[in-house]
């Protein structure tokens, strides 16, 4: 790996980052978000929103990492959902709501369905991942107590087994369809914000030329929270199962924001000690970026000009030959109501 292409020199590293969706891309820049969709014609669907005032808790360190990741968990999956919606108004196949979702729409109204189907979907997102990679992997290795007592192997196969399962099932989603074709919005992200940190003008050929790879990318700090905990672990020795989980969950606050700052110690230096703390991050990386091509990179264009772009918020699409024309937004409207019954 060619770190010199990935920590560049000449770069002037910015606050913007962004998400890989359904089909597009989500970047956040300092006072704007875009949300760029490739609708089933060609063109590109935006939809700009004013960022909400930092919180104050953003100013403390540590904690400042346990606010980031609740939020952007939060705003990761309305951004997701709102790809998805996106795309369910140009299908001409009709969604079907389950008996469930029309009483709560009936009951409370379109709004609480849509915070219902929200934070549910975060609910089960973190059941999911802490199920899977954390209390799966410490009541795997418990049975190894009948071969050994030795706390530290026990915490060492621990630590190396989550991280095993967690890059395991990364590759192995990679490999459906509509995951790759999100993976390789996720490269168009990185090297459209690598041409945006050079200077260049962005422009499909100068994106091009970048790699797909970010010190500043959410995986790496996926990465950093393993590494932290497999350390952090060795701490807690190995107690009773139950009292293990609990601790392990406790410590979660804490991983997480230690994970944060490294991240952003990581984004705006590249001295050598930061290049070996991201390269397990960057390795991951080659998992969830692929190489995109010219229509995906439009797509990631289109989403850092809406973000620089002074106008206010608002949704708009970008035409085959460039132009632009805005929303109807009443049609969008009942077109929805129509497919949702």
């Amino acid at each position: 790996m060619d770190l010199s292409k990935i920590f560049l020199k000449d770069a002037c590293p910015t606050r913007m980052g962004g998400q890989a969706v359904m089909e597009g891309i989500m970047m956040k820049g300092e006072k704007k978000t875009a949300l760029a969709v490739r609708i089933p014609d060609g063109r590109i669907r935006i939809k700009t929103t004013e960022n909400k005032k930092q919180s104050k808790w953003m100013t403390y360190p540590l904690i400042r990492g346990v606010v980031a990741f609740v939020i952007s968990l939060v705003q990761g999956t309305k951004t997701l959902m709102d790809s998805a919606e996106i795309l369910t108004l140009y299908d001409e196949e009709e969604y079907e709501q389950s008996r469930f979702e029309k009483w709560i729409e009936k009951k409370f109204g379109s709004k609480a369905l849509w915070n219902f189907m929200l934070y549910s979907s975060v609910i089960i997102a973190v059941a999911f991942a802490l199920g899977m990679f954390l209390i799966l992997p410490t009541w795997v290795v418990n049975l190894m107590k009948h071969f050994t007592d030795s706390v530290f192997w026990l915490n060492f196969v621990e630590g190396l087994l989550r991280i095993l399962m967690f890059i395991g099932y990364i590759w192995a989603v990679s490999f459906m369809p509509d995951i790759r074709t999100t993976f390789r919005y996720h490269g168009a992200e990185h090297k459209t914000i690598h041409c945006f940190e050079n200077r260049l003008e962005l422009t499909p050929e100068n994106c091009q030329s970048f790699p797909t790879l970010h010190p500043r990318c959410g995986t790496s700090f996926l990465m950093f929270v393993f590494i932290i905990a497999f350390a952090l672990h060795f701490v807690l020795g190995w107690p009773v199962l139950w009292l293990r989980i609990l601790t392990r969950l406790m410590l979660l606050p804490v991983i997480a924001g230690l994970s944060y700052e490294l991240l952003k110690w990581a984004g705006r230096s590249d001295n050598i000690v930061v290049k070996v703390l991201s390269l397990p991050g960057l390795y991951l990386q080659k998992i969830t970026t692929k190489e995109p091509d010219i229509g995906q990179l439009e797509v990631a264009i289109a989403s850092i000009n809406a973000v620089c772009d002074d106008t206010p918020a608002r949704e708009y699409i970008i035409g085959k030959d460039g132009s632009e024309e805005p929303v109807d937004l009443t049609i969008d409207e009942n077109e929805d109501t129509d497919q949702r019954g």
